[in-house]
Order: C-alpha cells, then structure tokens, then sequence
C-alpha cells in the first residue's frame, strides 16, 4: 500500500490509546482506596501525584487518538483513491466483450460508491475493532488479577454475545450485499436515462421510466431497512447483555464485600474495568454491521479487478513502428462469446493508400471486420496482418496509434470544438487543427458557429448537427496522422449536402491514408479502390464499383436500390 507508513503509525497509535485508557481505572481505584483508608498529608500528596499522572495519561490518549484519526485517514482515503484508479484503469483497459454484459452506470458505482466503501473499512472498523479487541483482552486480563471470582462471573456472558455477533454477521451481509448491487443498477438506469432524455421525452415515456426507478428505489429500500431490522435486535440484544454483566458483578461483588473477600476499591476497579470491557463488545457488534457494507463493497471490486481481460498484450509483443498501413486478412474467421459465427473464411489485402469498401445487409460482419483490426476481439481462426505482422505480436498501444476510427455513434466530449478535434494529438499547434478541419470539410461551419474554434460543444455534442459532428471526428482522424483510418457507417445520418461534404474529405484521404470504409450509402464509395460484398459473414463479391456492376449481382442489386 503506498501509504502503509500513515496505516502503521494510525495503529500504532491506536494501540497506544487503548494502553492509555487501560491505565486510567487502575490509578482512579488507587485514588478511591486512599480516600477510602483516610485522608492525611501523606494519603494528600500521593492523591495529587497520581492525578498528575492520570492528567497525563489523558493527554497521551488525546494525542494518540488524534494521531491516529488523521494518519489512518490519510492512509485510508489515498488507498480509496489508488483502488478507484485502478478500477478505472482496469475497465478502460478491458476488451470489449468486458461491456456486452455490463451497464456503464452499475460499473460507475462501484467506482465511485464502492470505492469509498474501503475508506469506512481502512479508517474505522479496522482500526476500531483493533481497539476494541485489545481493550477487551487488556481488561478481562486486569479483572482475573483483581478479582477471578468476578471475572468469570462476567465472562460467563462472552460466548452469548460471540455466537449473537457470528449470527448477526451471517444474517445482514447478503442484505447489504444486494443493497450494494441494487445502487449500481439505480446508478445504471439513471445514467442511461439521462443519455436517453430526449427520446423519453419525445415518446411520452416519463411516468414509464419513473416507475422502473421506483421499483428499484423500493428494492434497495427494502433490502436496507431488513439488515436494519437485524440491528435493531442486535444492538439492544448487546445493551442489555453488558447492562446484565454490570448487575450480575454488583450483586456477586457486594456478596463477596459482605463476605469479606473482596476491598471495596476493588470492587470500584472491577466496576470501572467491567464498563471498557462490555463497551468494546458492543463497539464490535456496531461494527460487525459497517463491516459487511464494507465487505459487500470489497467483493464487488474483486469482481472487477480480477475479471480476465481477453485482449492483452502476448509475451514479447513488440511496438508498431514506421507502419505504412498494408492489411491483409489470412482466412480469418470470428465468433462472439455465444458461439455463433460472425465472419467465415474471410481474406483479402488492402494496400498501402488504398480505400477499401465493406458493403452488405447489416448483420453481415462489416463491423466486426474492424473491430478485429483495432484489435478490440482476437479472431478464432486465422489471423489479421498489418504491414506483414500479425495484430495479436504488436503491442495493443502502438496498434491502435496506427489506425484513426471514426465512428457511426459519433462521441464528442465535453468541452470546444478545437479541443475535439485535437482529443487524438493534444499537442497539436492551432494551424494544425485548422488544416486537419479544412480537410474534412468541417472549417467553414466552424467558423460561422458563435465562437469558432472555441465554440463549447455540449454533452456529448448536442449542440452540433450529426453532419457537423461527423465531420468533427473525420478532422480529428485526420489529425492525428496515421497511416489507416476506418469510417463505419460515416455518413448513414446525414443529409445529401453533408454527404458531399464528407465525400470530399474521403477524397482527400484517399492515397495517403489506408482507408478501410463500411458504407450504407454506395454513392460514398463509387471511388473506392476495392469494393468487399460481405454476405453472412464471407465475401460474396470483390472488385471495383464498375467491374461489381457489371457482375450484375449482390452488389448490382444493392446499387439499384440505393439510387431508387
């Protein structure tokens, strides 16, 4: 742990208090048995000797607990921090088929809400339990050598308050656990509405969504308040076993005073002992209850952290350099998680500077095939060549430095239209950017918005026209300079005018870049170099949109209908 020196200075100085507060009983019934004897000159001095002592023993206690808290919380919050980065890390980091089964808002939780879960475990149950076990043990020590009689009058009441704790523990977790569960499917749902605003909206579907988030609300409720109901006995069950130690040691002890057998400032120690020793029990029971949040808070990100990642770097990748963007597909054939094949057979070349087009139904394999080159999914049979070199031998990184997506699903990010565009090479100087916008088509329309360069794009870009957007990303590939780019389903959303726009930016790439193009609208790629028909997962047909025609085929068909 990077902070392990603030942890062990927290617990050392826990440790500390707890000697501190043992201490303190023993100098009050020293005080008691003095006063108790007669109170002479001599009897009158040592009393003030031993209160200077307990003023100091409070002091450390003071300052120890002090320490403590703040050092334990340093350590506490930084390791929330470290484990909420490394979540991060680790879901940024994981292949795609990670996310099929997982919604955003449910991994968002346990980001943010679980993550801080480790603080209430690092900085009070831990330590505090700690506490309160060391009490416990120091004083039931402390009370068998003033008194064994007492002593095992009030231990005889442990092993109740243990197997309640063991019971309590087995009852509540699996509630707070669902609890836990439940947050991330409300975090998930509302996150996904928020994005889904305008449709709800426009479809009326308000009281529809409201009463899918109060179902949910209700379950989380529901589950909470049954783990309370188990505190609600569990913790008065604990009072009331420590106020019955308490009567049980008055009745024996004052026995045992009438019999002889005990000094009455022993029986003021072992009353003021017997408090710091059912006080740590009912501390452990209260924190047996932040414990499982804590712990279903902890299995959660286990969940996350140790889930295997099926795209990773092999032993002795190599970096990608000086990469002139040939690809080649060798036989490859892919499947997803549920077994059913997507691509069979597939292979074809795509030269450097060359623009190749996928065309077919949806549901064909277009965009697996691009998927496979950015390597985001490992093929299952064959294999996926860049400049000569199978995809799976290079470093994840420098592949995907290579090759500029962009993307139906246009995503802007929050913040300027310069900064979008420059979100693939943040250093690019200002002229750069121009340059890049001018050649997708895009800096026209930039300059007639409110502030240029400058204009705020909104949440995810709701401020621009779908064109304008997919010119944006068309610009940001172009910035930043790599030798393949892909455009999947470029211009499916958009007008006649900004398809243009977007044809002569394509024209502009072609012969600098390798561009691997999926288009909907076959006029987009009349110029390609090489035209693939993909067809339940094979390629039907190849060649030119001339030489395609006039095979009179699937892509001769698909043509006739895209001019009707």
């Amino acid at each position: 742990m990077r902070f392990k020196g603030y942890y062990l200075i927290g617990i050392f100085a826990v440790i500390v208090a707890g000697a501190a507060a043992l201490a303190a009983p023993k100098l009050l019934s020293d005080m008691t048995g003095i006063v108790s004897e007669g109170v002479g000159e001599a009897q009158l001095n040592r009393i003030f000797v031993l209160a200077i002592w307990l003023t100091a023993i409070y002091l450390v206690r003071w300052i120890s607990r002090f320490v403590s808290t703040y050092s334990l919380h340093i350590a506490a919050w930084r390791l929330a921090d470290g484990t909420r980065i490394e979540l991060y890390d680790k879901i940024q980091h994981s292949a795609l088929d990670y996310f099929e089964t997982r919604q955003s808002g449910e991994l968002l939780s346990r980001v943010t809400n679980d993550a801080d879960k480790l603080e209430l475990l690092y900085a009070h149950v831990i330590p505090e339990f700690l506490t309160n076990f060391l009490t416990f043990a120091g004083v039931l020590g402390v009370l068998f050598a003033v008194n064994w009689r007492l002593a095992l009058v009030s231990a005889a009441l442990i092993p109740f308050v243990a197997a309640a704790c063991v019971y309590y523990g087995k009852k509540v977790r699996p509630n707070f656990k669902a609890a836990q569960r439940l947050i991330g499917t409300i975090s998930a749902e509302v996150q996904d509405n928020i994005q889904g605003i305008r449709e709800i909206q426009s479809f009326g579907q308000e009281e529809r969504e409201r009463a899918d988030v109060k179902e949910r609300t209700d379950r989380h409720t529901s589950a909470i308040l049954k783990a309370l109901r188990s505190s609600g006995v569990f913790h008065p069950l604990i009072e009331f076993v420590s106020s019955l130690g308490t009567v049980l040691v008055v009745a024996v002890g004052g026995y045992l005073a009438y019999k002889g057998n005990v000094d009455v400032s022993d029986v003021v120690a072992f009353l003021l002992y017997l408090s710091l020793l059912f006080t740590p029990m009912s501390g452990m029971a209260r924190l047996m209850e932040d414990g499982q949040v804590a712990l279903a808070a902890g299995e959660r990100i286990l969940e996350v952290l140790e889930s295997p990642n099926t795209v990773t770097d092999a032993p002795g990748a190599e970096e990608l350099k000086n990469c002139e963007g040939r690809i080649d597909f060798d036989d490859v054939s892919f499947a997803y998680a549920d077994g059913k094949p997507v691509l069979k057979n597939v292979s074809f070349t795509a030269l450097p500077g060359q623009t190749v087009a996928l065309v077919g139904a949806t549901g064909a394999g277009k965009t697996t095939i691009t998927k496979l080159i950015q390597r985001f999914y490992d093929v299952t049979g064959g294999a996926v060549r860049i400049d000569g070199r199978d995809v799976r031998s290079v470093t994840i990184k420098s592949l995907r430095e290579n090759i500029a997506p962009v993307l139906q699903d246009t995503f802007l990010f929050t913040g300027t239209v310069a900064e979008n565009i420059a979100y693939a090479r943040p250093t690019a100087s200002m002229d750069e950017i121009v340059a890049a916008a001018t050649k997708a088509q895009i800096h026209e329309d930039i300059m007639a918005m409110p502030d240029g360069y400058d204009t705020a794009v909104g949440e995810r870009g709701m401020k621009l026209s779908g064109g304008q957007k997919q010119r944006i990303q068309i610009a940001r590939a172009i910035l930043r300079g790599s030798p393949v780019i892909i455009l999947d389903e470029a211009t499916a959303s958009v007008d006649t005018g900004t398809e243009k726009h977007i044809q002569k930016a394509l024209e502009e790439l072609g012969g600098s870049h390798t561009v691997i193009v999926i288009a909907h609208r076959l006029s987009t790629v009349y110029a390609a170099d090489k035209i693939l028909v993909i067809e339940d997962g094979r390629i039907a047909e190849e060649g030119t949109h001339e030489e395609l025609t006039k095979l009179n085929g699937i892509y001769a068909a698909l043509a006739a209908g895209s001019e009707t």
